[in-house]
């Protein structure tokens, strides 16, 4: 597969004209013009991409890229490193943030809810980055708070910080992969029983409580494994390319 045409593909697919991101989403590094191996990743960490080149990929897919707005451009340090791997490998380095959240089929999302047995309803959230990537919905069954923090632990392998709420039996609620914190008001005005995400701060906790809702943490990278996954399994079905999904353990 010619990666010009992958990327074309991908980008046409997770529509990223369409999101005002922190990040480039796309190619990110450029490597050669051929793909037989791919690789994913919830991260571009250094320890993805010598499992990359051990594999002999030809290219790497993650979430989570480089290239952040407000941070340090210079080339220097574990930066250098990493570039460094990916350039003396001609490794091709693919990303996509906002738009591998969002999208309705292979999005960290709508992934996390099949594994959960949650059904969407609506998106909603703070977006003004794009289309609203938080969703909206049900549990197939009510069950109680302790309940679905049990649920979470066994399908994601990680005990969540559970805040618990008000209402004995969870019905509806809101949840957004990640670091989607900041989305906690928003669902609030949504009149949901619970909130779920990847991570938790000081202020949450207290508008969580005065809320009486459910808060439910479950891990930024845990939550978002599946979104590349479901991409990376799609890309090589639509072109013959092998494609390995390798999880580098991260408690957070």
């Amino acid at each position: 597969m010619q990666l010009n045409e992958l990327v074309a593909y991908a980008d046409r697919l997770l529509a990223v004209e369409n999101f005002s991101d922190y990040c480039p989403n796309g190619l990110q590094v450029q490597g050669r013009a051929k793909v037989r191996m791919l690789v994913g990743g919830v991260t571009a960490c250094q320890a993805l991409l010598d499992v990359a080149i051990e594999r002999q990929a030809d290219a790497v897919l993650v979430h989570h890229g480089y290239f952040w707005k407000g941070e340090d451009p210079r080339i220097v340090g574990i930066r250098y490193q990493r570039l460094r791997t990916l350039l003396r490998h001609d490794l091709s380095l693919l990303a996509y943030h906002l738009p591998l959240d969002a999208h309705p089929l292979y999005g960290n999302n709508v992934q996390l809810a099949a594994r959960l047995n949650l059904i969407l309803e609506d998106n909603f959230g703070p977006s003004g980055r794009g289309p609203a990537i938080g969703c909206l919905g049900t549990l197939v069954e009510p069950v109680s708070g302790p309940e679905f923090a049990a649920r979470i632990a066994v399908t994601l392998e990680r005990q969540p910080l559970h805040l618990p709420g008000t209402v004995p039996l969870i019905r509806r609620l809101a949840w957004c992969t990640g670091a989607a914190q900041s989305y906690l008001e928003a669902a609030i005005e949504q009149k949901v029983d619970a909130f779920l995400t990847g991570e938790i701060s000081e202020p949450t906790v207290h508008l969580a409580r005065e809320a009486g809702l459910h808060y439910f943490a479950a891990g930024h990278h845990a939550t978002e494994r599946y979104g590349v996954q479901a991409l990376g399994a799609h890309l090589a079905e639509q072109f013959g390319l092998q494609f390995a999904f390798v999880d580098i353990a991260n408690p957070v």
